[in-house]
């Protein structure tokens, strides 16, 4: 297996799925954040497969001192533990009502001022933050919904259950969870995802679990209804991670060839069609086909869990997809 191609056509791809989520609906996405959360998330992979620092800092093309310089800069906010920097500024507006720069430098005088800095500018850039006012007179302040709305920032759907069907999610996904751990999966204010926690729970979709070392999130189910604009932004996210750890365990399994009963992996197929081939209709209906014998048989499977769950399951993750590129769009 050729690494090394593989990994650089994930990052293609990748990057070309960012720049279309960034610019969606007429929204400009701050996207100055990214490369440091790419680093910080490649680390943590890294040493959780068991790799040293001198041979992640060595992957990185860096000398193991300035390897480690970065990732204590690029680590999590200094005054606000548990969350990155540009979670924590961005959190920091939703909190208060109007700051000066001064003020919002002195609280993250812990931090690198240059970051906090660069981290406003990018905000007030992409409208999530506004700016009144010049110089050292200059005040801060969220932007209120309806000035994201005029932007295209904010659909008109309900935007608490977009937080909560992301925060469902990620319990389903990697629950039990413990609250403290959503502000590392899910990049929301501390207060959005409070609310959202007492929103699911009141639904009765998830439950919240007291331990020893604190509260937990657990679900046995997660349904994102086919048609609820709401859940949009947490369904691509499932289905990207599906693909992904999909992708992931093929790797890991050491398999680099298919079977006909292989239980993990996937396929991808292509069909050349035009108007009046005799196969059109069926190839172009087969996502909905394949939705219609999956819905049913998950409800089944769902409602016989309710009744009939013991102590230890496993999970099958299935994921299906289908798009069409006209004719035009190839030349």
């Amino acid at each position: 297996m050729n690494a090394q191609i593989l990994i650089d056509a994930v990052v293609r791809q990748t990057v070309l799925l960012i720049a279309q989520l960034s610019t969606a609906d007429g929204v400009r996405s701050p996207l100055a954040h990214i490369a440091d959360d790419v680093f910080r998330g490649l680390v943590r992979e890294l040493e959780s497969q068991g790799l040293g620092k001198k041979v992640i800092a060595d992957m990185f093309g860096l000398a193991l001192r300035s390897y480690q310089q970065k990732v204590q800069r690029l680590g999590e906010s200094a005054t606000t533990r548990g969350v990155s920097l540009w979670g924590a500024v961005h959190a920091y507006f939703s909190e208060v009502g109007s700051v000066t720069r001064a003020e919002l430098l002195e609280h993250f005088k812990d931090d690198e001022e240059q970051k906090v800095r660069s981290i406003l500018n990018d905000l007030v850039e992409t409208g999530l933050v506004c700016r009144s006012g010049r110089g050292d007179e200059a005040r801060y302040r969220a932007a209120t919904v309806e000035e994201l709305q005029e932007l295209g920032a904010s659909a008109t759907v309900d935007s608490e259950e977009t937080n909560a069907a992301l925060v469902w999610v990620q319990v389903y996904r990697n629950g039990p969870l413990r609250v403290d751990e959503l502000g590392r999966l899910v990049p929301l204010p501390a207060g959005a995802i409070e609310a959202a926690i007492e929103r699911l729970v009141k639904d009765e979709r998830i439950q919240v679990e007291v331990r020893p070392d604190g509260p937990y999130c657990a679900t046995k189910r997660c349904l994102i209804p086919l048609g609820q604009a709401a859940g949009w932004e947490a369904a691509i996210m499932d289905h990207h991670r599906a693909v992904l750890a999909a992708l992931a365990a093929k790797v890991a399994s050491g398999r680099h060839n298919s079977g006909a009963a292989d239980e993990v992996g996937g396929t991808t197929l292509s069909f050349d069609l035009w108007p009046g081939h005799p196969e059109e209709a069926e190839v172009r209906r087969l996502l909905s086909a394949v939705r219609q014998q999956i819905l049913p048989l998950w409800d089944r499977v769902a409602a016989y869990n309710r009744e009939h769950r013991p102590d230890t399951t496993y999970k099958v993750t299935f994921y299906c997809g289908q798009y069409l590129v006209e004719e035009d769009e190839t030349t």
